[in-house]
């Protein structure tokens, strides 16, 4: 070869292979623009309410038909049967329905069809099941593509309701509408009606809508629920109808079709997105295709050549030929005329030369055919043919329809279970589903590659467990860092440390939260996960609910205990339960001097890398003053000298500023953050410093010369605690200053009934004796000086110095001053704050006060031990949580991560993926939801339904007069309380509820279910009850039961009539983003008419 012809070979070779690689990357790019399912959810007969009981049913063979349902009034005994069908596939209590989950009241639920809440209840499992929080979704353009047929439930309600809620209960539009009002979503939502191929057309035009860029996600499928017989009875007299409800889909004994019921739900994405999230990949619709018979040889007849023209445009759209499809699952009725001429359609197509036949099979033998659930059913029913590799049974059709020619034909009647061997190729299976008036739709579904190595057998998927990937369990507070990853949860991988772990769970509800506990125990029993993995995925995949628990423990066995007492409603020590409604600010509080411990710190600073770097950068800055290294002495060994250092001022200050700042920012990286700050006398310099108002080298000179100067003051001095009111003190201290001559001051006040004193010891002895005297308890503190007190005087001056050199900036969170108990202003730029801070009383219990009243509902101490807690209580009251994030009784991580339960019990926001960096998510159960039976019987026109025989009839409310004199008569907080009742009395009244108790204090009035009617009907009532005159928009601008108490409240108290402003309460109109407002029992409709446009323009925007 001459040199010239070695460089062209050369060149050649290097363009094939820059062709192969732009074929390749064409190729992906390809791929990545396809269409994924990656998730379904379902309730289907025979028990099948999950695709894996679906799939168990169609591999062993399973047949879903049994007796007709008899809860829904079709036939009264002994009338002779309207239906030739004596049996079907049925969904058991199809009428079950967890309607507050969804924020609908008893009364909306029971004029609902049965369809759209069975779509609710399968839209959350599906998005659950794709590893999604719901509430996540919320201003999401994600779209929803439903397919229903029937609206039976509607002539059921026309004349048994005079509540309005027909409309939208019955209407087919709102079936896709609700579920993206409820769930916020805010890309297309539509509901289609093709008969019998409604949902599979449904899941067509949802790929449509991804590939076109509509939306990121959607959420597509169909329901199908009988409430009457009467499509039986019209299809007994077309002659249509199998006798014993069984498809014998493709058999020779085809006697007609056996309708059923269900519902569906998929997610469907891009796979390029979903990769991107880690979610799983279930199976990938590679091409689809929808068309009409058109004018043909009857309007419902089957169109043999529609049909072919439909397949062949969706194996266009896949870009693939008749024979790279491995299976259909046919539309396979079990009609006579239908099925061969679906056979030859098929063989028209798909027939001829082939290595392997086209396997044919149907659902619809083994579950009836759920109508316009049915395509949606198939393909669900595909999607695990392809993940498990096998092809199921076709039914009841030994022997294939003699009106098909099978020999030879390139198509074979699946009769017995198919499983595939590997191939060089994915696996692909076709769905296909007509509709009675000519609508055809076929699909195209293809293996998703991280199926090709999915184990078939429990044998093989214990081959797979996998080792972690770091080779160790990165554990709940792991220091790992690095992107989530995703895993099947079919492996259980090395068991952790003793590192702990927090599961979060939530509902709605205290029997959910027990159930949620149940089912999760359960799922852990079959499908054991590493805790870290369980940790992530309850915490990032799963919406968080109002009522909450979190179970902390350090290892599998710790966790399960918790879970098992939770499921119980047992007690146990890792097990925080709460609720978070109404959770409103946080505010950190940083501890003050008594605190300290020795090795405070150590264990955090080895688990966290965050709190390491942080205590050490202010370390460092304290270690350019001190004599020796700060962590000698912090973490000195027990019983050492340089260990009682720290209880001497001149350390304890800095290693408490040093603990809470690197806590901090611990919490701050874990996205735990604060509204407010505020601090315990040392505490509001740390506070201070987190807030902006110094920076990181003028706090620790500060604090370093305050502990300096402090400790350089002669020994001697008292304090005590005293439980007393401040008010009292004050002619004490005077007294004993007399009596003695010797300086003592108020040094504290803590909580209303607990103050602290300070000063010369034998004058602080005084105070003491004459407090014990009186009955009151009293303790003396253990302190090297008497601070706040006139005994500092010596060191302000030199204190001043420093704290002039300092640059104070405006704080960037609202600090809470000790000095005047509320929002700090300028004053907190000035040197002389902080000496009057030295010498000043702490007023703790007048921030604590001022915090609560701007809506505060959770404190968080940040400190080495829990010692501002028991202080909040008594002020904060029982509404408001105190949390202390360590204690010395505990190790460190275990209290923290007992603290940040609790917070987040609490409602405190936590970015959970970072703090379970390294660990990956799992399945997990699908939310337990708390079915009650809504289903409308029918009444004789103008009657209303009568109510259930068991419901307590709610108290009368007293007359106005009476009711409002008592309320008059009664202290602020028995009159709110009363109000609260009567609110909730109300509330449940329109609402339809039984009980004033199923209408929670604190949850939104649209979360309860109210509408904008309903809200102008309650204020109107509760003015009407009062003898108030309330503004119409008044559960607009408070938009909970315990915030209209509360301005009734004060209406009340002040003597007024109703008409002062919405904002004298202190409650303002709900977030934009928060479930808000509104209640259906008063006025008339006029009282909407009569309101004037800005009120009306406000409750529509504000709804």
């Amino acid at each position: 070869m001459t040199a010239d012809e070695g460089r062209l070979v050369a060149a050649l070779r290097s363009a094939m292979k820059e062709n192969a690689r732009l074929r390749e990357e064409r190729d992906r790019a390809d791929r990545d623009a396809q269409v994924a399912i990656t998730a379904m959810a379902c309730r289907l007969p025979g028990g099948a309410d999950t695709p894996e009981a679906l799939w168990e049913l169609v591999e062993r063979g399973g047949d879903a038909v049994g007796p007709l349902p008899r809860d829904r009034g079709w036939q009264e005994p002994g009338d002779p049967p309207r239906s030739i069908m004596r049996e079907g596939a049925f969904l058991d209590r199809a009428g079950d329905f967890d309607a507050g989950f969804f924020g609908i009241s008893p009364k909306e639920a029971l004029a609902t069809d049965p369809q759209q809440r069975l779509l609710l209840e399968t839209s959350w499992e599906a998005i659950e099941r794709a590893r999604i929080d719901p509430a996540s979704l919320r201003g999401t353009d994600t779209g929803v593509y439903v397919g229903l047929t029937a609206q039976e439930y509607g002539p059921r309600m026309a004349e048994s309701t005079d509540d309005g809620l027909a409309l939208t209960g019955t209407t087919a539009s709102v079936a896709s509408g609700r579920i993206s009002y409820t769930l916020g979503l805010h890309g297309p939502s539509l509901s289609m009606d093709t008969a019998c191929s409604s949902s599979l057309v449904a899941l067509h035009s949802a790929v449509r809508a991804l590939r076109s860029g509509e939306c990121s996600m959607a959420l597509a499928g169909g329901a199908a629920v009988m409430s009457s017989d009467g499509l039986l009875v019209e299809f007994t007299r077309k002659g249509g109808l199998s006798p014993d409800g069984r498809c014998r889909a493709f058999g020779a004994d085809a006697d007609g079709t056996g309708f059923s019921e269900g519902a569906v739900v998929l997610v469907l994405e891009r796979v390029a997105d979903a990769r991107a999230a880690g979610r799983p990949v279930l199976a990938v619709v590679r091409g689809s295709a929808v068309n009409s018979d058109g004018a043909s040889n009857g309007l419902t007849a089957p169109n043999g050549p529609a049909q072919a023209r439909v397949i062949r445009a969706a194996l266009s759209d896949a870009g693939l030929d008749p024979h790279e499809i491995d299976a259909v699952e046919a539309h396979g009725t079990g009609t006579t005329l239908g099925d061969p001429i679906e056979a030859q359609a098929l063989v028209r197509v798909y027939g001829g030369e082939r290595e392997e036949p086209l396997l044919l099979g149907s659902l619809k033998s083994n579950i009836g055919h759920a109508q316009a659930a049915a395509g949606a059913a198939g393909a669900v029913k595909a999607v695990q043919a392809l993940r498990h590799g096998t092809f199921p049974s076709t039914l009841h059709a030994a022997e294939p329809s003699p009106h098909v020619d099978w020999q030879d034909s390139g198509i074979a009647l699946a009769q017995t279970n198919h499983t595939w061997a590997e191939a060089s190729r994915p696996r692909r299976i076709a769905v296909s589903s007509f509709g009675i008036s000519g609508t055809n739709v076929h699909l195209i579904l293809e293996q998703a590659e991280d199926d090709r190595s999915l184990p078939r057998t429990a044998a093989d998927a214990e081959t797979a467990v996998q080792e972690s990937p770091t080779g160790q369990a990165p554990g709940h507070f792991a220091a790992v860092t690095g992107p989530l990853t995703r895993s099947s949860g079919a492996e259980e991988a090395p068991a952790l440390g003793e590192e702990p772990v927090v599961w979060p769970l939530s509902a709605r509800g205290g029997p959910a939260l027990h159930g949620q506990a149940v089912r999760l125990l359960r799922h852990l029993e079959h499908a054991p996960s590493r805790p870290c993995d369980v940790a992530l995925s309850l915490a990032t995949t799963r919406a968080h609910l109002e009522d909450r628990a979190v179970v902390v423990g350090a290892g599998t066995d710790e966790l399960r205990r918790g879970l098992r007492a939770l499921a119980a409603g047992e007690s146990d020590p890792g097990v925080i339960t709460g609720s978070a409604d109404g959770a409103g600010p946080t505010a950190f509080l940083f501890t003050g001097q008594g605190s300290q411990r020795p090795g405070m710190g150590r264990e955090l600073h080895a688990a966290h890398p965050v709190f390491a770097r942080a205590f050490d950068e202010v370390a460092a800055e304290f270690d350019r003053y001190l004599e020796r290294p700060l962590t000698d002495v912090v973490w000195a060994g027990r019983d050492t000298p340089e260990a009682e250092l720290l209880d001497r001022t001149g350390w304890a200050q800095i290693a408490l500023f040093t603990f809470g700042t690197a806590l901090y920012r611990l919490l701050e990286s874990w996205g735990v953050r604060p509204d407010y700050v505020a601090g315990h006398s040392i505490g509001e310099i740390t506070a201070a410093h987190v807030c902006g108002v110094l920076t990181l080298p003028d706090a620790v000179r500060l604090v370093e010369a305050r502990a300096r100067l402090m400790q350089a003051l002669p020994e001697g001095g008292a304090m005590a605690a005293v439980q007393a009111p401040p008010e009292e003190t004050g002619p004490v201290l005077e007294e004993a200053a007399e009596r003695t001559g010797a300086p003592v001051t108020l040094a504290a006040v803590n909580a209303p009934g607990s103050v602290v004193v300070s000063g010369a010891a034998e004058a602080v002895d005084h105070v003491v004796s004459a407090f014990t005297e009186r009955g009151h308890r009293t303790r003396r503190l253990t302190v090297s000086h008497a601070f706040h007190s006139p005994l500092m005087d010596p060191m302000l001056e030199d204190f001043a110095r420093v704290a002039s050199e300092v640059r104070l900036s405006p704080p960037v969170l609202p600090l809470i001053s000790n000095l005047g108990g509320g929002r700090a202003g300028e004053e907190i730029r000035s040197a002389d704050y902080w000496v009057r801070h030295v010498r000043e009383p702490v007023r703790f219990a007048e921030g604590i006060a001022h915090l609560r009243r701007e809506g505060v509902t959770a404190f968080v101490e940040v400190g080495p031990d829990a010692a501002l807690t028991a202080m909040v209580r008594p002020t904060a009251g029982d509404q408001h949580r105190a949390v202390a994030l360590q204690s010395r009784l505990r190790p460190e991580t275990e209290a923290l991560a007992t603290g940040i339960g609790e917070a987040h019990v609490a409602g405190v926001p936590v970015e959970w993926a970072v703090l379970n960096s390294g660990a990956r998510t799992v399945d997990l159960p699908t939310y337990a939801f708390q079915h009650r039976r809504y289903w409308l019987d029918t009444v004789p026109s103008g009657s209303a339904p009568a109510p259930a025989a068991d419901a307590p009839a709610l108290d009368e409310a007293p007359a106005v007069p009476a009711l409002r004199a008592r309320l008059e008569g009664m202290s602020a907080d028995l009159r709110e309380e009363e109000l609260l009742q009567i609110v909730r009395r109300e509330s449940a009244v329109l609402l339809g509820h039984t009980r004033a108790q199923d209408v929670p204090a604190d949850r939104g009035f649209l979360d309860l279910g109210f509408d904008s009617l309903a809200a102008v009907r309650l204020g109107a009532r509760l003015g009407e009850l009062t003898g108030l005159e309330l503004p119409s928009t008044v559960l607009l601008d408070h938009p909970a039961p315990r915030a209209v108490a509360t301005r009734l409240s004060e209406e009340i108290g002040a003597g007024g009539d109703g008409t002062g402003a919405a904002a004298a309460s202190g409650a303002g109109p709900a977030p934009e983003d928060e479930p808000g407002t509104v209640p259906e029992h008063g006025p008339d409709d006029e009282e909407v008419d009569g309101m004037g446009v800005d009120d009306l323009v406000r409750m529509v925007y504000d709804n």
